[in-house]
């Protein structure tokens, strides 16, 4: 049984049937998709409603959705996976995320917020653990245990670093600016890391159905 060691595993250069690269931007990818469309919320939370004079309770509520949503969405998201690989999904994840973000930024009143909530639901179906995890599964194959626990790890960063990122920069600016910033970062780390690392050929040795809330279901195809 193959088996990649560690540096291997960090740079996806194990086996030449694997694409170079997809590890690393994974990586990179999981830990600002987490962070900016889930960890920022509760950092800007208190600010937010502050300034708009929502509740907490139904700020928070707008977030639900979007977590609901994303649950939702994954067994479709895992279809369109499956048949056309990460890439698609993931990069179109990556543009619905940002463009929520700015929706969150410059939402005038309650439905409007919601609404763009709702949209980073469908982004995070796109962008989170699951789509990333099949990606590393049906490359990886038997090697898929060590690469899914690098990202994994990653992913894990992703509070340690946007919780104080995001504080920092709403010291400096309203909760608007420091959403329509973050959507920014998102959008420059996420949506070429995608388009431009996942472009390997998609095996089909597997058929992968993606759940929302982190599952990941295998059959046979």
């Amino acid at each position: 049984m193959p088996r990649l060691d560690a540096a291997e595993a960090v740079t996806g250069t194990g086996d030449q049937s694997r694409p170079r690269g997809v590890l690393p931007a994974l990586c990179a990818t999981q830990i600002t998709s987490w962070g900016v469309l889930f960890y920022a919320f509760p950092v800007l939370l208190p600010r937010l409603s502050a300034d708009t004079g929502w509740s907490t309770s139904t700020a928070s509520a707008a977030f639900s959705a979007a977590l609901l949503t994303s649950a939702l969405a994954g067994i479709a998201v895992g279809r369109i996976l499956d048949a056309r690989g990460p890439r698609t999904v993931m990069t179109t994840g990556s543009v619905l995320g940002a463009l929520a973000l700015l929706g969150v930024a410059t939402a005038p009143n309650l439905p409007v917020f919601t609404g763009a909530w709702i949209l980073a639901g469908f982004a995070m179906a796109a962008t989170f653990y699951p789509p990333a995890f099949a990606a590393v599964t049906r490359w990886w194959g038997e090697d898929r245990v060590r690469a899914l626990t690098i990202v994994t790890l990653a992913g894990g960063l992703a509070s340690t670093v946007f919780a104080p990122l995001t504080a920092a920069l709403a010291d400096h600016l309203t909760w608007r600016a420091t959403y329509a910033v973050l959507a920014a970062i998102l959008a420059l780390i996420t949506i070429p890391a995608h388009a431009l690392a996942l472009r390997a050929p998609w095996p089909h040795a597997w058929g992968v159905l993606v759940l929302g809330a982190g599952f990941v279901v295998f059959r046979w195809s």
